[in-house]
């Protein structure tokens, strides 16, 4: 069973940066997409990214630019860098995961296809 541990959350000015990190743990083989998705208070949960096993990464359109996500070589950590941060960046930070039997060519964006999430981790921005 894969599971998820975030890190890196804290507080940040305006303009400033943070790296969140994930390590993935418990699985076999790496047919999984993984993602980060974000949650602001009185907000729905919304995607960041989404990381496939061979590469593929789709950003969110507010974070384009400003957010890049990798892994290690070892594909046992996602890392999501976020440089210039502003005030609507505030949210708990989660990474997830879901297991695919077959490869469509591309990660779903909906949370609700993931099946393993970490704790979430939060980031605040703000001056």
């Amino acid at each position: 069973q894969v599971q998820l541990v975030e890190s890196g959350g804290g507080s940040v000015q305006p303009g400033g940066s943070l790296r969140l990190s994930c390590v993935v743990s418990g699985y076999t083989n790496r047919n999984f997409c993984m993602g980060w998705f974000r949650q602001a208070p009185g907000k729905e949960r919304e995607v960041v990214v989404t990381a496939s096993p061979y590469g593929h990464l789709n950003y969110e359109e507010s974070v384009k630019g400003r957010f890049t996500a990798s892994e290690d070589n070892e594909k046992t950590t996602l890392y999501l860098h976020m440089n210039s941060l502003k005030p609507e960046d505030t949210a708990v930070y989660s990474c997830a995961a879901y297991v695919f039997r077959g490869w469509t060519g591309y990660c779903s964006r909906t949370s609700l296809n993931y099946h393993y999430w970490g704790r979430g981790t939060q980031v605040t921005v703000s001056s």
